[in-house]
């Protein structure tokens, strides 16, 4: 890499730290005065500020994941554009330098920064699945959650009233066995629940609590076990707690590996957004890079744009991607498209799109 490229590719990583920093901390700031009254009211201000960063802690992965295209996009766009003012990209077009080798080090920049957001979404959004998913005005979890009813690969449908995730323990629990050789389809209702994830002594399941009613040993269902009166261990192979209690987009939060395993499991659920999801983590990176290929032929086309008209252009180039993505987003999750073609439509209508932008870039 020569010194106009390390120049050039140093520039492209300040930027991008600027924008990082300043788009970051711009969704912070409002998100929080925006819903000040679920931080207030906890104790002194050192508890109050303790709340707000325990929260906002985790909350910057996730808003970074969400942001990660168009923060890569506008770093690229302002550090062509402030070379272009200060008169940086002229001599090098004087000397016989394309404009496509003078840009290089800001695509290898851009394809770098793109790459952190598959490494959060792989490797850190799972690890802290459960800290973003803490309600801002729950921080212990102390109040009862909404549930859903699950049913096991084992056959078995478990539903309940509610549930408390800090103790992984749910009130009011109904199970209902599937008919096999050696019972009949029979109902369980049970007072009190509680997951016991699996170890090295004993297997994943949900300890039965005052169930009612009692069944006769020679009636047991293969997935229970008698524990003592009115008390069972009710094995399951899928359905821990987390799959009780998520809400309908608890698959953003999973790793790709997690997608699969789940699409390949024999569930009667619909999976139409989990497929769709399960594709765009392969075309998300795509897409970003064409938005800023895009960003800098656009740019590159007009040398003497402001470089704010030059960023506000960007923007809205960068919304109709959005809206587009998400359209076909919506019309995959209601089944309306394929989830392959639901994700990779986008890259189709904007790829060739963007090429020929990138190719006619004056030179």
């Amino acid at each position: 890499m020569h010194t106009l490229d390390r120049m050039l590719f140093f520039a492209y990583i300040r930027s991008y730290l600027i924008v990082l920093t300043s788009l970051v901390s711009l969704y912070v700031v409002i998100d929080l005065f925006t819903n000040i009254d679920d931080f207030a009211g906890r104790g002194n201000m050192r508890s109050m500020v303790r709340h707000i960063v325990n929260y906002y802690g985790p909350q910057i992965a996730l808003i970074f994941d969400r942001m990660c295209e168009a923060i890569a996009l506008l770093a690229a766009v302002f550090t062509m554009s402030w070379a272009v003012r200060n008169n940086e990209l002229l001599p090098q077009l004087s000397a016989g330098i394309s404009a496509h080798r003078v840009i290089r080090p800001i695509l290898i920049g851009s394809v770098l920064a793109l790459s952190l957001g598959p490494i959060s979404q792989e490797l850190l959004i799972p690890r802290i699945a459960d800290e973003l998913q803490v309600p801002k005005d729950d921080p212990n979890l102390e109040r009862p959650i909404e549930l859903k009813g699950a049913f096991d690969s084992t056959g078995v449908h478990l539903e309940g009233i509610a549930g408390y995730r800090k103790d992984q323990r749910i009130k009011a629990f109904f199970v209902t066995f599937p008919e096999s050789a050696t019972s009949t389809m029979s109902h369980l209702q049970v007072e009190e629940a509680i997951y016991f994830p699996k170890t090295d002594e004993m297997e994943a399941g949900w300890m039965l609590l005052n169930a009612t009613p009692e069944i006769a040993i020679d009636a047991l269902p293969e997935q229970l076990q008698i524990v003592g009166p009115r008390r069972y261990f009710l094995r399951t192979r899928d359905t821990d707690f987390d799959a009780m209690t998520r809400g309908s987009k608890w698959y953003v939060f999973a790793s790709t590996r997690k997608l699969q395993e789940i699409l390949s499991r024999p569930d009667p659920r619909r999976m139409a957004p989990v497929a769709v999801m399960f594709h765009m983590r392969f075309t998300r990176p795509i897409i970003g890079m064409l938005m800023v290929v895009l960003g800098l032929s656009m740019l590159l086309r007009n040398h003497n744009r402001h470089v704010l008209v030059s960023a506000g252009v960007c923007l809205v180039m960068s919304a109709s991607v959005y809206a587009l993505v998400l359209a076909c987003r919506y019309l995959g999750d209601a089944d309306i498209l394929a989830a392959p073609l639901a994700a990779w439509l986008p890259v189709i209508l904007f790829g060739a799109y963007s090429l020929a932008q990138f190719d006619a870039i004056q030179t």
